[in-house]
C-alpha cells in the first residue's frame, strides 16, 4: 500500500500538480481505498465470529454484515439522484441529454418528430452492456374509454368546441391510425387493420425491449416516443404511459434522468404520473433555446407551473437553467443590434466572439431574474450555455470547452462522486458500530454494571422523546393554526377561487366557459391550454388559499436545503440518548457503548430523515387530493349531462345548416 502512494506522489511531481489539490482519479482511488480496508476488516470480523459459539449476540453481527453486504452490492436499495428535464418542444431537449450521454441518437430530436407527451426516464444500465427499455402502456379500458371522448370531441359542432381538445384527437388518432382517420367513426376504427396490432400491444401492459447496439436499440424504441406528421400511423406514443430506458452509461450510476412532459396533454395518468416524477427530482433542469431571447417568459412560466410539486411537494434543492444553441447566430447582426457600443468589436474570429459574448449576457440576465425572485429562497442556481451541435461537430467554430457539455458532464461526475463517499462514509459507520458492540462485550464487566447501564440508557431514551414530541407538537400548532385560517378563506373565496379558472374572461378577451368547464371536468379538474398557453387546474385553485397560508411555516419546517433553526430534521439531528458532557475512557465498556449507539443513531437518523422528506411529500399533496377527491363526482356528472347537451347543440345546429342550404337551394 506504500509503494502505491509513493508512486502516486511522483506521478504527481513528475506532472507539476499540486499535492494539496488530487486530480478526480486520486480521490474516486481514496475513496476506494477506505472502502477496501473497511471491507478487509469486515471480513476478518466475518472469519473470527464464525468459530464462536451461537449467541444472540453472533447472530445480530452476522445479520448486520449481511445487511452491509447486501447495501454495497445492491442498487436497487439507494435511492438515486433523479434530475428532471423540462422545455418546450424544439427546445434541445433530446439532443442536450444525448450530447451530455455521449449518445448522438438515443432519443429522437424535435425536428424528427419527439413527442412530449410521454414521460421518459434514463438512467444506467449497471448489469451489463445492453441497452434496454420497459415500455408501459396504458389500459385497454383507459383507452377505449379515451378514444370515444377524443371521437366525442372531434364530433363537437357547436360554435363553444374546444380547440386544443380537437387538435390532440386529431394527433392521436392519426399517429396511431394514418392520415384522415380522425374522419371516421369508433366502429370503422376498430376494423382498421392497425387496430390489432394496438390491441396485442395494449394487452401486454409491459413490453421490453434490449439490445446491444445503441442505433438498433434508438430505431426499436422511436416507434413508442416518437411522432411523425409527413408519415403518420403505427406510432404508439397514444396509448404509452411511460418509458424506462438503461444505457451502459458510468455518468448514470447514481443518476436518473426524467423527461418531464409539463404540457400538451389532457389526460388525467400521465398528468398525475409527471407530477410524481416532478416531486422526486432533486435537480431540475430548464431548457431554453437561446435565440428566443432572456426575455422569454416560457421557462419562467414552467418553473412557476412547477415550482409547488418541486419544493412542498418535491424534494428539488437546485436548478440549472440551460441556454441551448449557442452556434445559432448572425455575427453582423448581433454586432449591429447587440454589441455594446462602449466595447470594442472583435477584429477577427467573429462568430466566436459574438457566442461567447452572448453567452455571458445571458447568464447574467438569467441570474438578475433569479436573484429577484422568491425562487431564491427555496433553491440554488446554475447556469450553461451549450452547443450540442457544436459538441459533435469538430469542424464548427467553437472551441470544445465553449460548448459547455463537458461542464454538464463533470457536473454528473461530481455528483456520483459526492454519491459514492455518502455511500463509502455509510458503510465506514457501520463497521465502526459493529467494531464498537465487540470491544464492549470484549470489557470484562459485571451484570450489575450492564443493567446499570441499560437503564439509564432507557432514561435517556424516554427523557428524549418526551423533549422531541413536546417540540414536535409544538410545531403541529403552527401549521393547525395556519391551515384552520387558510379553511376559513377558502370557503370565503371558493366562487371566486372557481371563477378564475373557468370564467370566459380568462385570459382578458378571449371567451370559452363551455370549452373550459367540459376540458376541466373530464379530466378531473385539470386541463392545460396550449391556445392560451396557461395552466388549468381547479383543485389547486380552490385550495391555493391553504397553501399560501403554510407556505412560509411549511418551508421553515420541512426545508429543502437549508437550516432554519426549527426544521423536524434538525429536531432529529439534535436527538440523542447519549449525554454530550459524559466521557468515559477510551478502554472501557461505557466509551464503546456510546460510540455503537452514536453509529445506530446516525444510521436511524438518516433513515427519519428520508422518511420525512416523503412524509412531508404526502401531507402537502393531500390539502389538494383532498379536495379533488371530493370533487371527481362532481366532474363526472357534469361532463356527462353537458356532453349531452353538446350533442344536442350540434345536431340542432347541423339540422339548421341542413335546412338553410336546402332553402338556398
Amino acid at each position: 500500500m506504500t509503494s502505491h502512494g509513493t508512486k502516486r506522489k511522483r506521478s504527481n511531481e513528475a506532472s507539476g500538480s499540486s499535492a494539496k489539490r488530487p486530480d478526480k482519479s486520486s480521490q474516486e482511488l481514496t475513496t476506494d481505498l477506505i472502502m477496501k480496508q473497511t471491507k478487509d476488516v469486515i471480513k476478518k470480523i466475518k472469519q473470527n465470529i464464525a468459530v464462536q459459539d451461537s449467541t444472540d449476540l453472533k447472530a445480530y453481527i452476522i445479520d448486520q454484515i449481511s445487511n452491509m453486504d447486501m447495501m454495497n452490492k445492491s442498487n436497487t436499495n439507494r435511492k438515486k439522484v433523479t434530475i428532471g428535464i423540462f422545455g418546450r418542444s424544439g427546445e434541445g431537449k433530446s439532443s442536450l441529454l444525448n450530447a451530455v450521454l455521449g449518445e448522438r441518437y438515443l432519443l429522437p430530436s424535435g425536428s424528427s418528430g419527439a413527442c412530449t407527451a410521454i414521460t421518459t426516464q434514463v438512467e444506467g444500465n449497471l448489469s451489463d452492456s445492453n441497452y434496454t427499455a420497459d415500455i408501459e402502456f396504458i389500459s385497454k379500458e383507459e383507452w377505449d374509454s379515451q378514444l370515444k371522448d377524443l371521437l366525442l370531441d372531434l364530433s363537437d359542432k357547436t360554435e363553444d368546441k374546444n380547440d386544443d381538445m380537437t387538435k390532440i384527437a386529431i394527433e392521436k388518432i392519426t399517429a396511431l391510425y394514418g392520415a384522415n382517420a380522425f374522419k371516421k367513426t369508433l366502429e370503422e376504427l376498430k376494423k382498421d387493420a392497425k387496430s390489432a396490432k394496438i390491441d396485442e400491444l395494449l394487452q401486454k401492459e409491459k413490453m421490453p425491449i434490449s439490445h446491444s447496439n445503441g442505433s438498433n436499440f434508438a430505431k426499436e424504441i422511436s416507434k413508442f416516443i416518437q411522432h411523425s406528421r409527413s408519415n403518420p400511423g403505427n406510432w404508439y406514443w397514444p396509448i404509452v404511459k411511460s418509458v424506462a430506458i438503461k444505457i451502459p452509461n458510468p455518468l448514470l450510476e447514481h443518476i436518473v434522468f426524467v423527461d418531464i412532459p409539463g404540457t400538451g396533454d389532457c389526460n388525467k395518468t400521465r398528468d398525475s404520473l409527471w407530477k410524481s416524477k416532478l416531486g422526486e427530482c432533486s435537480v431540475v433542469w430548464i431548457v431554453s433555446a437561446i435565440n428566443r431571447g432572456t426575455t422569454d417568459e416560457d421557462p419562467w412560466e414552467i418553473l412557476k407551473h412547477c415550482v409547488y410539486y418541486m419544493t412542498q411537494a418535491g424534494e428539488c434543492k437546485s436548478i440549472n437553467f440551460i441556454f441551448t444553441k449557442t452556434d445559432d447566430i448572425d455575427p453582423e447582426e448581433y454586432i449591429r443590434n447587440e454589441w455594446p457600443s462602449e466595447e470594442e468589436k472583435p477584429d477577427k474570429d467573429l462568430k466566436t466572439a459574438c457566442i461567447r459574448k452572448r453567452n455571458i449576457c445571458s447568464k447574467e440576465a438569467v441570474r438578475e431574474s433569479f436573484e429577484n425572485s422568491k425562487l431564491k429562497k427555496k433553491m440554488t442556481l446554475n447556469i450553461f450555455t451549450v452547443s450540442t451541435r457544436a459538441f459533435f461537430d469538430k469542424t464548427l467554430c467553437l472551441e470544445h470547452s465553449d460548448t459547455e457539455i463537458p461542464k454538464l458532464q463533470d457536473f454528473l461526475k461530481n455528483l456520483n462522486n459526492s454519491i459514492n463517499k455518502d455511500l463509502a462514509r455509510d458503510y465506514v459507520n457501520e463497521a465502526k458500530g459493529i467494531l464498537s458492540l465487540i470491544k464492549s462485550v470484549q470489557s470484562e464487566t459485571g451484570n450489575v454494571v450492564q443493567t446499570g447501564v441499560h437503564n439509564k440508557l432507557e432514561q435517556n431514551l424516554c427523557k428524549a422523546l418526551e423533549k422531541l414530541g413536546w417540540q414536535f407538537d409544538m410545531l403541529c400548532c403552527v401549521l393547525e393554526k395556519c391551515l384552520s385560517d387558510g379553511v376559513e378563506e377558502s370557503e370565503r373565496l371558493c366562487l371566486t377561487s372557481a371563477c378564475s379558472i373557468i370564467s370566459p374572461n380568462l385570459p382578458h378577451g378571449k371567451g370559452g366557459f363551455h370549452k373550459i368547464l367540459k376540458a376541466l371536468c373530464k379530466n378531473d379538474g385539470y386541463h392545460w391550454s396550449n391556445a392560451w398557453g396557461i395552466d388549468l387546474d381547479l383543485n389547486m385553485a380552490l385550495s391555493q388559499h391553504m397553501h399560501k397560508n403554510i407556505e412560509e411555516e411549511f418551508d421553515s419546517i420541512f426545508p429543502v436545503h437549508c437550516k432554519t433553526g426549527k426544521s423536524v430534521q434538525e429536531q432529529i439531528e439534535k436527538f440523542s440518548i447519549i449525554q454530550s458532557d459524559t466521557e468515559h475512557p477510551r478502554a472501557s465498556m461505557f466509551y464503546h457503548i456510546d460510540n455503537f449507539i452514536k453509529r445506530e443513531e446516525i444510521k436511524l437518523k438518516r433513515k427519519l430523515k428520508r422518511d420525512v422528506i416523503e412524509r412531508k411529500k404526502e401531507i402537502s399533496l393531500s390539502i389538494t387530493n383532498m379536495i379533488k377527491d371530493a370533487m371527481v363526482p362532481y366532474y363526472a356528472t357534469t361532463y356527462k349531462r353537458c356532453s349531452r347537451v353538446w350533442i344536442t347543440e350540434g345536431n340542432t345546429l347541423a339540422v339548421r345548416n341542413g335546412q338553410n342550404q336546402t332553402g338556398c337551394s
